[in-house]
Parts: C-alpha cells; sequence; structure tokens
C-alpha cells in the first residue's frame, strides 16, 4: 500500500463516508473553493489505478466505491508514523503527546482508562 496525496486522501474521505458516489458527488462533498470537475475526475482514476477505488460504469458515466477500508489505511499510515517517528516505541510516542502536546489531566487520565480496559480484556480467558 502506497501513502496517498493530500488531494487522493480528502476524496477517500468522502468516498468511506458515502461508501459509493459519483464525481459530481464527491465535489459537492469537498470544501471551498471546490476543484474542477476534471481534476477530480482525473484523481479519481489515479486512486482506481493504485488500488484504493473500484468503479461501476452507468455508460460514460462512474459509481466509485473503496477497495480499502479506512481502518486499513489508517493502521497503514500508523505504522508508518510509528516506524519513521518513534521508533517503533510507544512509550516515545505516548511521552510526545502528553509532554509536548500538553495533554490535560482529564486527556491523560481517558488514556490511563482506556488502557487499563485493554489490560483487564488481555487477562480474561
Amino acid at each position: 500500500m502506497k501513502e496517498l496525496t493530500r488531494a487522493e486522501e480528502q476524496i477517500m474521505q468522502v468516498l468511506w463516508e458515502l461508501k459509493q458516489a459519483f464525481v459530481h458527488d464527491i465535489i459537492t462533498r469537498l470544501p471551498e473553493p471546490k476543484p474542477a470537475y476534471n481534476t477530480v475526475s482525473t484523481i479519481v482514476r489515479i486512486l482506481h489505478k493504485k488500488g484504493f477505488v473500484g468503479y461501476e460504469a452507468f455508460g460514460k458515466t462512474h459509481r466509485y466505491y473503496p477497495l480499502i477500508e479506512k481502518k486499513d489505511y489508517t493502521g497503514f499510515l500508523f505504522k508508518g508514523l510509528m516506524h519513521n517517528y518513534f521508533e517503533n516505541s510507544l512509550n516515545s510516542l505516548v511521552s510526545f503527546f502528553s509532554r509536548d502536546k500538553k495533554l490535560s489531566i482529564a486527556e491523560l487520565e481517558a488514556l490511563r482508562q482506556m488502557i487499563e480496559e485493554e489490560i483487564n480484556h488481555k487477562k480474561e480467558p
């Protein structure tokens, strides 16, 4: 899997939300200033070539749908982030967010609660 450009990812976000869409549907969901129809059409065709998007043909019109699930792409990006910026260390990642991003006590407590729940879940037979 390859990392998407910002424009490709923006279009994938729309497709993940809508599940399937024509180019016109995608354009209506994009922020202003709206890109040209041909621009979006070209990006969708690139996404198809990359294996991210499939389509159904209706004459000269195509309805596009995602072939890659959002959670799978998110996992791919996160693994790259962990490898490239945190040396695959969860401790480094948590340290970065707790110190550099100045998490509030409530956010740290919520994080601890999530970790404790996961620990308890893994301890169950």
